[in-house]
């Protein structure tokens, strides 16, 4: 079998950050995002039981097949990066699908009316946007009846658990995708546990559902149509654009950021006074009251040690004051018996504040998201935009959802024809922010020709 273009898995790595220059925090297990790919070849992996028989192998998704696993788990330790996949698939959802007549007049068909609402396409439209927005794919199967002669029920497949089947070497085609738990920590599934699902031709799938049913007259009433982003020298899984933040070490150097601070707090010690007491006090203090034994003395030291904590800490005790000796040495210096210095203590946490804005700003970069329209910075300085600006942001960020608006809707349009609705168009409306004057805070705009 030919060697198959795959990616690396995600490292480890141990990081040494230097704390005020003198304490040094030891952090550990930190997943190294400049590991995430190589240039390696694997073996496309050889399926369980009797599918091996029947099937070709699948190509491995990063070299331990745990690649999509792996980048979902990074992207839960960073909150920029988990807000922007969110950010980034609410406004690809944008207002969801909506179905009309030709003429733009709402549907009155009973049958397609049924058969979207026995689909839930919000929830169905939701989790595509949610997949192409991290693996920049998405997988629809088509169910069709027992007759074949109506799609009637469309589902999606979570994309991160789907395993595509090495091409057939003579046409360069992908014939089946597995779908499986292939997360399991013990061991890989079994064939059991692995659906099989034949992959209509990605140039022209309505051509070759027909030809499957009409002229082949398959038994298969389940297909899967594979929705993916075009991305240069990607045949089997894409890679999505901004896991280049990976490669690039943006992404380690915002995550060692919080773990550098909080080893800094948790290392790091406070003290507000610092107390220096003569030797000479404790011997006057030992002599007017009378105490002799040792024991005592130590006990005696104690209590007061504790009554000058308390002395100086707590709100009630502000405003007070504290009286204490000093006397004149043979020399002329003064000797204090007991003096208080209050430590100067600056607002502290400030460390790195402008690496983990810049960290912030190229990973928001490589999202394809102003920082503005979603907070990653904080500070009001930081986030200055007028409005009149933020809306325009955010009417070119819908603006550039249209390319996956297409492709997300093509099952949509293989089940239109398929199932012969020709008195009806899909749209899936953008939210165009409005000003004052328009009476209203945002509308609903199609980018879709007529």
């Amino acid at each position: 079998m030919p060697e198959i273009n795959s990616t690396f898995p995600l490292g480890e790595t141990m990081y040494s950050i230097p704390i005020n220059g003198s304490v040094c925090a030891i952090i550990e297990e930190i997943d190294s995002g400049t590991e995430v790919f190589d240039d390696t070849h694997s073996e496309p992996v050889p399926l369980p039981g009797k599918l091996n028989q029947n099937y070709r192998g699948y190509v491995p998704w990063g070299n331990d097949n745990k690649l999509p696993y792996k980048i979902m788990e990074k992207i839960r330790k960073d909150e920029i990066m988990s807000q922007n996949k969110l950010f980034n698939t609410l406004t690809c959802y944008a207002s969801g699908i909506r179905i009309r007549q030709n003429n733009g007049e709402k549907i009155t068909d009973t049958e397609i009316l049924e058969w979207f609402l026995d689909n839930r396409m919000p929830r169905y439209f939701l989790e595509q946007c949610t997949d192409m927005k991290h693996f920049f794919f998405t997988v629809t199967v088509l169910i069709l009846s027992r007759d074949g002669k109506r799609i009637v029920q469309i589902r999606h497949k979570d994309a991160c658990h789907v395993r595509f089947e090495t091409c057939d070497p003579r046409t360069g085609k992908i014939e089946n995708l597995f779908y499986a738990p292939w997360d399991a920590v013990s061991s890989s599934p079994d064939d059991n546990q692995i659906e099989v699902i034949p992959v209509l031709d990605v140039w022209n799938p309505l051509g070759d559902l027909r030809e499957r049913i009409n002229k082949n007259k398959t038994r298969d009433r389940k297909f899967a149509v594979i929705n993916s982003f075009p991305i240069a020298g990607c045949k089997y899984y894409p890679f999505a654009y901004y896991w280049s933040v990976f490669l690039s070490g943006w992404y380690d150097i915002k995550n060692m950021i919080p773990m550098g601070k909080k080893a800094k707090f948790r290392n790091g010690t406070s003290i507000r006074y610092h107390v220096e007491i003569h030797k000479d006090y404790w011997q006057n203090l030992f002599r007017e009251e009378g105490i002799t034994e040792q024991s005592d003395k130590l006990a005696r030291a104690k209590k007061e040690k504790e009554n000058i904590r308390q002395f100086l800490t707590g709100i009630e005790n502000s405003g007070k004051l504290w009286f204490s000796g000093f006397y004149i040495d043979p020399n002329g210096k003064e000797i204090q018996m007991v003096r208080i210095n209050t430590i100067d203590r600056a607002k502290e946490g400030g460390d790195w504040i402008e690496d983990s804005e810049e960290a912030a700003n190229m990973i928001c970069y490589a999202d394809n998201i102003h920082p503005s329209l979603v907070g990653a910075v904080p500070g009001k300085s930081n986030n200055s935009f007028s409005g009149s600006v933020q809306r325009e942001l955010f009417t070119i960020k819908q603006a550039l959802e249209k390319p996956y608006h297409d492709i997300l809707l093509e099952p949509l349009f293989i089940v239109k024809h398929y199932n012969g609705w020709k008195n009806m168009k899909y749209d899936v409306p953008v939210i165009t922010l409005t000003t004052l004057d328009k009476g209203k805070d945002a509308e609903e705009q199609t980018l879709r020709s007529e």
